[in-house]
C-alpha cells in the first residue's frame, strides 16, 4: 500500500513550487524587435490637430531628453512584452562623433501588453548636429525592479575598445634634427 499525503499538504507543496518560481518570468521575454534610428526635424512631427490648438499626438510614446525640443536624433523602437512593464526604464547609451567617452540617457516609459512602439530622442543640447549620427549605441530596457528585460547595440558598440597609444616619440639615442628631411632622389628612367 502506497502511503497517502492530506490533501492541504499536497496544495501547500504545489503553492510553495510554483511561487519559487521567479515572479519576472514573464516580463524576461520582453524583447525589442526593431531599432530604427534616425534625425529628425521638429516639423516631422507636426500633426493637423496641432493647427487648430491641439497637443502633440503620435501613433507611438515619445520621450525626449529635452521635453521642450523637438529636432533631434531618434531611436524608434519597437518592443513586444507578454504583460504591461509601468515603471520601466528606457537607458539609451551612446557615442557622439569625436568623443571618447560614451553618454547615457535614461527615459522612464510604461509599456503595455503586446507589441508597442517607443520614439526616444536626443533633442536640444543633447543632439545638435543634424548630419551627424551616433558612431554607437546601445537600448537597454529596464524592469521596475531594474533587472536588464531586452538589449540592442549598434555593430560598432560590440566592437572591442580600440588600444591607446603613446605618442610616438624618438627615441633616446636618436638625435634630434628639425631639418627638413629631403626626399629620396629617384634613378631617371
Amino acid at each position: 500500500m502506497r502511503p497517502r499525503f492530506p490533501r492541504s499538504t499536497v496544495l501547500a507543496l504545489t503553492a510553495l513550487v510554483l511561487l519559487s518560481a521567479p515572479v519576472s518570468a514573464l516580463a524576461a521575454e520582453a524583447k525589442i524587435v526593431r531599432v530604427w534610428p534616425e534625425y529628425r526635424a521638429a516639423e516631422s512631427f507636426v500633426r493637423i490637430g496641432e493647427y487648430f490648438g491641439g497637443v502633440e499626438s503620435a501613433p507611438e510614446t515619445i520621450v525626449r531628453s529635452q521635453p521642450d525640443s523637438r529636432d533631434g536624433y531618434y531611436f524608434l523602437t519597437r518592443f513586444k512584452t507578454p504583460e504591461a512593464l509601468p515603471g520601466s526604464i528606457l537607458v539609451l547609451e551612446y557615442y557622439v562623433p569625436g568623443d571618447e567617452l560614451a553618454r547615457v540617457q535614461f527615459f522612464p516609459v510604461d509599456l503595455e501588453k503586446g507589441s508597442r512602439a517607443i520614439l526616444a530622442g536626443l533633442t536640444g543640447a543633447d543632439w545638435t548636429d543634424a548630419k551627424a549620427a551616433p558612431t554607437a549605441w546601445r537600448l537597454r530596457l529596464l524592469g521596475p525592479s531594474g533587472a536588464e528585460l531586452a538589449r540592442q547595440q549598434s555593430f560598432l558598440w560590440s566592437l572591442p575598445p580600440a588600444e591607446t597609444t603613446a605618442n610616438a616619440s624618438y627615441p633616446a639615442s636618436a638625435p634630434a634634427s628639425t631639418e627638413p628631411v629631403a626626399p629620396a632622389a629617384t634613378p631617371a628612367g
